[in-house]
């Protein structure tokens, strides 16, 4: 039990780059296909969290590899949308400006002889689980007033989460 969330985030990892081999592909039903991958990437990063916690088994590998693993998933999902023009360019911008912070603050935490690691937040995980709501409509539904309300919902969620992250990185940096 003690490596199964580690061999699940590596197996979420290995999936990001299926996910736009998919979605980009000729075959029938491609969109969907490349979904479900988005959907057992979701199922896996809440196993391995769940399964960590649960049997104690909390790694140096789990912790910096299942934040890469979720970041490239979402950033892979949203290249793929806007490349199909389902998102504007800024949301991809935006997103991608958020998620490289947050990975070099917290590499310049981590460096550090304390070692801090910032904790997810309820506003990253808010954020996280609106963003994914959305990838799902925008590949259902891409242009449908409740996937564009979600999508405003989740940048500005974003925003909130940026600065709530930001907040405890100087405050940690002293």
């Amino acid at each position: 039990m003690k490596h199964v969330p580690n061999i699940l985030t590596f197996i979420r990892l290995c999936l990001v780059p299926v996910f736009p081999i998919l979605y980009f592909s000729s075959m029938q039903n491609a969109h969907t296909y490349a979904l479900l991958i988005y959907l057992v990437a979701g199922v896996t990063d809440f196993l391995d969290g769940y399964l960590a916690r649960k049997f104690q088994v909390i790694s140096t590998f789990g912790i910096i590899i299942d934040p890469l693993a979720d970041k490239l998933m979402l950033l892979t999902a949203l290249s793929c949308l806007y490349i199909s023009a389902y998102i504007p360019l800024y949301v991809l911008i935006i997103v991608l400006v958020k998620e490289v912070s947050m990975v070099i603050c917290g590499m310049v935490l981590y460096l550090r002889k304390t070692k801090t690691i910032i904790p997810s937040n309820m506003f990253g995980k808010v954020a996280s689980v609106i963003f994914n709501v959305t990838i799902f409509l925008l590949i259902l539904l891409p242009y449908h007033p409740l996937t564009i309300s979600c999508l405003v919902i989740a940048i500005i969620l974003e925003f909130i989460a940026l600065s709530s992250y930001v907040r405890h990185y100087f405050k940690n940096l002293k």
